[in-house]
């Protein structure tokens, strides 16, 4: 593993040298000095370095190929190659860098389709919600799966509506009844002070940096609203959601950050051993821990017969082995799983 890891880093600093050599050759003065004449060959170097190296570079660093990815990775690196090299050398390739502005605009045109066809399908989306039992974390997921296209567009506009739902019409809801995960833990507080360091972070910042760059501070202060938002929406999240159980499936999130669907018959094992949960987690574990201020272990480990899917924020899926579980009610988490466990073996 430490093996892989030094490679993906090598990758990276080669990324960066190629892309630093690049700037420092065209935008100071050192780099100005050692230009030829007739700058046509070594514009042409650069030009491969963005739409070729730098891309090729950046996927063995991820450990990840496609061709859509190459694509994109090449269309970004034209648009980067018109920012770091002065046009009076770029010139005679002007046309391969609008080819990728071209690129990336019919990109762009094509994910404001896909959110426009979710526009068309949100009222059957809404819909259905309305008629589920399902706490809404759950229901809307799985209504966007079943009406709307599968894109990962989609699945992060759809995080943002969750985002913005919690965050702004969620605050006359009254809180469910059931297990939780939070109330024994300093999550809301640890919240509450990420939200009062972004807000005293924007006022000093955003000021300074408005007189260095306005567009930098705009962006800066949007990013930081954001924020505040999704940090108030996941606070309504965890106390809105509370561990939901039916027959067959126990339905577990901890806010927006992730949640996961686990049946009964898929558990092989409640691990309880106290040298075990207190040890460290191994790779193939998703823990359900809320932060707190001290060291905080879990009560359960769940080891699952196979996979189980956990969905994170933005739509982001990844699958678990075994799942870690920090429950505020102990004895009544338990004696749930057992009965659930055990119900499940009778059908």
């Amino acid at each position: 593993m430490m093996v892989l890891k030094s490679k993906q880093n090598i990758w990276l600093a080669l990324l960066l040298v190629v892309l630093a050599s690049n700037y420092t050759l065209y935008n100071t003065g050192f780099g100005t000095s050692l230009l030829p004449i007739e700058t046509n060959g070594v514009v042409m170097g650069s030009l491969i370095d963005c739409i070729v190296v730098v891309p090729v570079l950046f996927m063995l660093y991820k450990g990840k190929f496609s061709l859509k990815q190459a694509i994109l990775l090449a269309a970004a690196g034209c648009i980067a190659a018109r920012f770091i090299i002065p046009m009076e050398h770029l010139q005679p390739y002007v046309a391969v860098t609008w080819a990728g502005f071209a690129i990336e605009g019919s990109i762009i045109l094509l994910e404001i389709i896909l959110v426009a066809t979710l526009v068309r399908y949100l009222p059957k989306i809404l819909g259905e919600v309305r008629r589920s039992s399902l706490p809404d974390l759950f229901s809307f997921s799985k209504a966007v799966e079943q009406h709307a296209p599968k894109h990962p567009v989609i699945q992060m506009i759809c995080a943002d509506l969750l985002v913005l739902y919690y965050g702004f019409a969620s605050w006359k809801r009254q809180e469910r009844q059931g297990l939780s995960l939070h109330k024994n833990s300093s999550y809301i507080a640890f919240q509450l002070m990420i939200i009062h360091g972004i807000a005293i972070e924007t006022i000093g910042i955003h000021w300074w940096l408005h007189e260095k760059s306005m567009i930098l501070s705009i962006v800066l202060l949007v990013f930081n609203i954001y924020s505040v938002i999704f940090f108030l929406a996941d606070m309504q999240a965890i106390r809105l959601n509370p561990v939901y159980v039916t027959n067959d499936t126990l339905y577990l999130s901890l806010g927006l950050m992730k949640r996961t669907e686990i049946r009964f018959d898929h558990i092989a094992e409640i691990i309880e051993d106290k040298e075990r949960l207190e040890g460290k987690l191994s790779k193939d574990t998703i823990d359900f821990i809320a932060r707190d201020f001290g060291e905080a272990y879990p009560h359960f480990i769940l080891k699952m017969k196979e996979p189980v899917e956990v969905t994170f924020m933005l739509g982001i899926k990844k699958h678990y082995s075994h799942i870690a579980i920090k429950a505020d009610q102990v004895q009544e988490f338990r004696q749930m799983l057992v009965e659930g466990m055990a119900m499940s073996q009778h059908h």
